[in-house]
């Protein structure tokens, strides 16, 4: 460790402690939390019913091993300073946390990235404007050419219009630099071609106007109508038909356009019900979400998101962001687990919504047909989160016969080159491939004789004492016979852990399991054997590099 690594370690270990004296200040009551990096910038905003017990546990042993993570860590590990703000109830948290996260959308918070959702619209800074879609990059500033900014506009507001239709009833250039010939644009009428100075600026910058004009809400739809009627009745007394025709045209797809809202804004939310399912990738750190909205039992869409579990972010706190973003939310909201906070959330919801919201985890024994549904919905979760992983760990998986996809596998060996010196090794594979953040290594401590059973016993039980019940593997693979499997089998049933646990005996490479006289075979072509003699192998390296390391240091 150099010196510079250790003078940052032992700052940052001041900071936290000066942090856990500013948290032992924080009220016992409902509130948001606010969390600072060195710039002082806001990186995390969460929530509490208590917010001196929930940010405390940032700070200790206890409240990172419960819900932390590496990338919590990574979070408190930036982590300079903590703001809150109090509210009078849990229910009152959850609306201010949307409002904040909205405001300030902090690296480490849910991020919906979904840009159906908000839109925002931009007018550019030019002789002759154009109307654009507005993009924000994750410190919320927007991107591109200048211009003015609108928005947000939600779909399904009084406000929102395509962008398309926009463009066309208003009269507005799409090139990125004037041509010096009009296009197809001008010919459809959907242009006045200002690029052959067919209209002045000054026409062209009325049009931008009364386009400024309903995006800001300053004048309604109707009330455009009204005047673009006035026009063309003055165009047809002046005999200016082809005028006249042109901005009938335009009052014709205002006129649909209106209509379409007007139906959309009818729907009841009472018909309307959505089915949301969550599963989660430890491995990961991730949850993936499916939603699925009926109206009148037709499925109408299908949406996907996935968030990081970091801190506080969990599927309340999902449910709570996505319907603060909509311009409505449905009556009936099933689900395939219970959000935490349920009656808060429920009674945030309602306060958006301005009607009961009911948040229920569907069972067999209540709605069958919904719960077909969800079943679906999970099912396409399960798929979804299948693909991506190594495609020898499902063949691995039917030939041990084991409940779960083995995407984590730790392999234990020992290194003694005579009796002066016993290491041991673990190694992890994520998904087929080394994760070495996960390498261990051992000396071994309680056993003199030369005992290869009683020390693969040893550091299997040291390995696994004290881990996460989030890290741990999904298979235990002994590097040996059927002695050292029943020694590490042993060692985990003491922990009172349950991970299923093989060996490979390298002489004939026989893949012994629990309760079973006689070893599993595989073919030697397999590319599941590959994976278990790679582990094998991988962690004799790692051990007989160790060993001869303190051979070294004697």
């Amino acid at each position: 460790m150099t010196a510079s690594t250790l003078n940052r370690i032992l700052n940052h270990s001041e900071s936290i402690k000066e942090l856990r004296k500013k948290v032992l200040t924080l009220p016992y009551e409902p509130g948001v939390y606010m969390m600072k990096n060195k710039e002082g910038k806001i990186i995390y905003i969460g929530k509490a019913k208590n917010l001196r017990k929930r940010v405390l546990s940032y700070f200790t042993h206890r409240g990172a091993s419960e819900a932390s993570n590496w990338k919590t860590s990574k979070l408190v590990s930036k982590i300079e300073d903590v703001e809150f703000l109090v509210t009078d109830s849990e229910i009152e948290a959850f609306l201010l946390e949307s409002n904040l996260i909205k405001q300030y959308r902090p690296l480490f918070n849910i991020d919906l990235k979904d840009q159906q959702r908000y839109t925002y619209l931009k007018i550019s800074d030019e002789k002759f404007p154009r109307l654009l879609v507005a993009r924000r990059n994750r410190e919320g500033k927007f991107m591109g050419i200048k211009g003015k900014v609108f928005g947000p506009f939600v779909h399904g507001s009084s406000k929102y219009l395509t962008i398309g239709l926009l463009r066309k009833i208003f009269k507005i250039r799409i090139c990125n630099t004037l041509p010096k010939r009009p296009c197809l644009e001008y010919f459809i009428n959907n242009c006045d071609a200002p690029c052959i100075n067919n209209v002045t600026q000054s026409e062209y910058m009325s049009n931008v106007q009364s386009l400024e004009n309903i995006l800001t809400g300053k004048k309604s739809i109707d009330d455009f109508i009204d005047k673009m009627q006035g026009d063309m009745i003055s165009a047809s007394h002046r005999l200016d038909y082809e005028k006249a025709k042109a901005i009938r045209d335009t009052v014709s797809r205002l006129e649909n356009l209106r209509s379409r809202q007007k139906i959309e804004h009818s729907i009841s939310s009472r018909s309307e019900e959505e089915y949301i399912g969550i599963k989660y990738d430890l491995l990961q750190s991730k949850a993936h979400i499916l939603i699925l909205r009926r109206y009148r039992g037709v499925i109408r869409d299908r949406k996907k998101y996935q968030f990081d579990l970091i801190g506080d972010n969990s599927f309340s706190t999902f449910l709570s962001q996505y319907y603060y973003s909509k311009s409505s939310v449905p009556r009936f909201i099933y689900v395939n687990e219970d959000p935490g906070s349920k009656e808060a959330l429920e009674k945030s919801l309602e306060r958006i919504a301005s009607h009961k919201v009911n948040i229920i985890r569907l069972s067999n024994r209540i709605e069958p047909e919904r719960k077909q549904l969800m079943d679906l919905v999970v099912r396409n979760l399960s798929n979804y989160l299948s693909k991506g992983f190594e495609p020898a760990l499902f063949d691995l998986k039917k030939v041990l016969n084991l409940k779960s996809l083995p995407k984590v596998i730790d392999c234990f060996d020992i290194s003694n080159l005579g009796l002066s010196i016993a290491v041991g090794s673990c190694v992890r594979f994520v998904n087929g491939i080394p994760e070495k953040s996960f390498y261990r290594k051992f000396k071994i401590r309680t056993i003199k004789e030369q005992n290869d059973f009683a020390m693969i016993g040893e550091i299997v039980s040291r390995r696994y004492a004290k881990e996460d019940k989030l890290n741990l593997p999904d298979l235990v693979l002994i590097d040996g016979g059927k002695g050292q499997l029943n020694s590490a089998i042993d060692a985990i049933s003491k922990l009172g852990l349950k991970i299923p646990c093989i060996s490979i005996a390298k002489e004939k490479e026989e893949i012994f399991v629990p309760n079973s006289p006689f070893p599993t075979v595989i073919p030697k072509t397999s590319k599941s054997l590959k994976i278990l003699q790679y582990l094998r192998n991988e962690a004799h390296r790692f051990g007989l590099n160790y060993n001869i390391k303190l051979r070294d240091l004697k």
